[in-house]
């Protein structure tokens, strides 16, 4: 370097010297203004610097299998989600062969199987049972509901079942090869996937390998298990919180978002009440303020709590419920005493 904070500088002035690899190691010499003292100039040359030369980074080499496939295709699509089957679709219908490697049991992924679809699905009831209690303020009561869990949730099944069942015909019309279980890349150009089976994701122990040209990784996500909360029955993510076992009469969501708020409407509306905590400043943080006020002063009779700017810090197990313990976000903030839960719904 030529130069050093606090210099001032002007145009033509020589800032640094750069030295490629395999270049001669000998340096310019620094530009010194006919006016400039000698000790300045002597000082300025002491201090350039040599610059190491930049080594090009090498490109990782992908592993490679030698073993025998037992399925070969065009494209391999790991996940069978809305991105997994709509690109699937797409390719077999360009005349491609196609493999899909799908975890569950029927294609559609989270959000068919334990997600977007069932909760929508059970909104709608909610949201019927709360359009119909507000008649009587219109002089048409049709009475307390009469809810019957056990029917409730084969309505939601369903309606699962009936996509589901129309994605199957749709990839067996195009002759997508569908593989059941979970997929791991052994090579460039192969996965080796465990098959699973059952309505769960039990694995069954056999493997099979597929060889592919090219693969497109739909592989979605999945809920996030806090290490503190315990492995009790009464704590769920929101794969449980569908599966919709019992109501209770006390409910905490743990994190303010979509997600969370929206399976709690659907317990509020079926008897439960519920508190929610969040470690931010505001619910649903990745919406409109407005409409978030609008929502929330909507909904503010279904909550007993909303713990804004506050954290959950440990759980624990008991006869009576899920206790859980709570604690300020911020220095200097506030927080509930420990509270007591029939059902924890984790949703951050």
């Amino acid at each position: 370097l030529k130069i050093k904070l606090g210099d001032k500088v002007s145009e033509g002035s020589l800032l640094l010297v750069l030295e490629a690899a395999g270049a001669a190691s000998a340096a310019s010499a620094p530009v010194v203004e006919q006016n400039q003292p000698l000790a300045q100039a002597q000082q300025a040359q002491a201090a350039t610097q040599t610059v190491a030369p930049v080594v090009a980074a090498v490109a990782p080499t992908a592993a490679s299998f030698g073993g025998t496939a037992d399925l070969d295709c065009d494209l391999l699509v790991l996940g069978g989600g809305p991105g997994g089957y709509s690109a699937a679709f797409r390719a077999a219908d360009l005349g491609l062969k196609v493999v899909i490697v799908e975890r569950y049991t029927t294609l559609g992924g989270v959000c068919l199987n334990v997600g977007c679809i069932p909760s929508k699905a059970l909104l709608h009831v909610a949201s019927v049972i709360d359009e119909v209690s507000h008649m009587a303020a219109l002089g048409v009561d049709f009475g307390a509901p009469k809810v019957n869990i056990d029917t409730l949730r084969g309505h939601k099944e369903k309606v699962i079942s009936k996509l589901t069942g129309g994605l199957g015909a749709m990839a067996k019309m195009r002759k997508v090869t569908i593989v059941r279980g979970y997929g791991a890349f052994v090579g460039a150009n192969h996965v080796e996937v465990e098959e699973t089976s059952g309505t769960g994701q039990d694995k069954t122990g056999s493997k099979k390998v597929v060889a592919f040209k090219k693969c497109i990784i739909a592989a979605g996500s999945q809920a996030v298990r806090l290490p503190f909360m315990p492995n009790d029955p009464r704590v769920v993510d929101s794969t449980g919180a569908l599966a919709l076992k019992q109501v209770p009469k006390r409910m905490l969501i743990l994190g303010g978002g979509i997600i969370g708020l929206e399976m709690g409407t659907v317990y509020s509306t079926l008897g439960a009440r519920l508190d929610v905590v969040e470690m931010l400043d505001g619910l649903m943080q990745g919406a409109d303020r407005d409409l978030v006020k609008i929502w929330q002063k909507m909904n503010a009779p279904r909550f007993d709590n909303i713990m804004l700017k506050t954290k959950t810090v440990a759980a624990e197990a008991t006869p009576e419920g899920i206790k859980v313990t709570f604690a300020p976000a911020e220095e200097g903030g506030t927080c509930p005493e420990p509270q007591t839960y029939d059902l924890v719904l984790q949703a951050v």
